[in-house]
Formats: structure tokens, C-alpha cells, sequence
């Protein structure tokens, strides 16, 4: 495996405050993606194409659960059927994730708080108790116990290493060097992502990578 720099880092980046992050991330990435297999630059491009927009550039580690009673019924209009139901939990992310993710993913009732001790965290956001525990037992790191690992940069890293891995995506980007490489990197958006959000904005980050670890088909 050939490791990222520093330099090449902020060269995928385009925030104008992006050298320190840069420097802070850069050996946690290096180490995730040796653990995890995303080793050719093939790899790499795209891994750092999708983390880039998820993390908005390694800034968002954690996820954005504080909403207006408007928005929670835009988002789930069916739990929040009516703004009185809406307004116990706006702007309130911790009632909020205990209800919304309430049985399901693994998690226990709304009373068992594993909807707020599992929401998303992480690079590529970890959400769930099946897959902190499954992130877990891989490898070998206290996720269940402390799941705020997940918003340092080693555990933020690895966790989003461990779920590109776990999806298949490095065998997916193996195919980006051939004549179907659009309809792949759509394919891997859409296994991280559950639809298209932002693909536009992943093929630019996808391109840079590209062309900065020299992985240009």
C-alpha cells in the first residue's frame, strides 16, 4: 500500500481551512485503509471521494439529530403526524434518536436509549447497535462499550474503513478503471449512501483524488 501524504490530503480538499485537518487526519486514514484492505489508489480515490462528502470534509463526525417541529414532519411524517407530537422531540436529539430508532437495527425500545447511544457517528456514519457490534467484533476495538470512540480520528477512520470493507466496495472499485466507471461510482454511492445525495459533488472530490494519487483511468 502506498500511504497518503499530508500534501495529498489537502490536494483532494477544497475547503480554504483545510490544512489542519489535513494534518490531523492524514495517519488515521493511512491507518484505517490498511486495515481494511483500500490499498490501490483505485481504492483510495474513491473511499476518500465518499468520506469527503460525508464528513463535509472530515468536520462532521457526528449526526445532526436537533430539528424544528416543521422539519421532523417533513422528514417522518408518519412518527409525526401533527405538531404536538413534533414538538416533544424538536430540538431535542437525544429523545429524538431514542424514538425514531427505536427496534430497529438492533436496538432495544425507546426506553432502552440504544437509539441515541448508536445514532450515526463516525467518518461514514455508524448507526445502529448491529453495526456497532458487528464494527466491534471485527475489529477489535470497545465500540459497544464506548461508542464515542467513533468521534476521534482513529475510531471515526476505521469505522468508515470497516464499513466501505464490509460492503464490498473495495471489489466494486476494482471495476473503476474500465468503461463503466460512472455507473460504478454510483453504484458505491448508493451502497453508502441509500440513494444519490450529493453525487455530483462525490464524482468532483472523486476526480481530484484521482488525479492527485495518480489513479486516472
Amino acid at each position: 500500500m502506498n500511504e497518503i501524504t499530508q500534501q495529498q490530503l489537502r490536494s483532494v480538499m477544497i475547503a480554504a481551512d483545510a490544512d489542519a485537518r489535513a494534518g490531523q487526519w492524514v495517519a488515521a486514514l493511512n491507518d484505517c485503509m490498511r486495515a481494511c484492505a483500500i490499498t490501490s489508489g483505485m481504492r483510495q480515490a474513491a473511499f476518500l471521494a465518499q468520506v469527503m462528502v460525508e464528513s463535509s470534509e472530515l468536520r462532521r463526525l457526528d449526526e445532526a439529530l436537533s430539528y424544528a417541529p416543521q422539519r421532523l414532519r417533513q422528514v417522518w411524517p408518519q412518527r409525526f403526524p401533527s405538531d404536538d407530537v413534533a414538538m416533544r422531540y424538536a430540538h431535542n436529539p437525544t429523545a429524538l434518536a431514542n424514538y425514531v430508532y427505536a427496534g430497529r437495527m438492533g436496538n432495544g425500545n425507546e426506553a432502552s436509549g440504544d437509539g441515541w447511544r448508536y445514532h450515526g457517528r463516525g467518518l461514514i456514519q455508524l448507526t445502529g447497535r448491529d453495526n456497532y457490534v458487528a464494527f466491534a467484533r471485527a475489529m477489535q476495538v470497545d465500540a459497544i462499550r464506548d461508542p464515542d470512540l467513533l468521534l476521534h480520528p482513529a475510531g471515526a477512520a476505521l469505522s468508515a474503513g470497516w464499513f466501505w470493507q464490509s460492503k464490498g466496495l473495495n471489489e466494486l472499485a476494482d471495476q473503476l478503471a474500465g468503461s463503466q466507471a460512472d455507473q460504478v461510482f454510483e453504484q458505491i454511492t448508493r451502497r453508502i449512501n441509500g440513494g444519490t445525495l450529493g453525487l455530483d459533488e462525490r464524482r468532483a472530490y472523486w476526480q481530484r483524488a484521482r488525479a492527485t494519487l495518480g489513479s486516472v483511468a
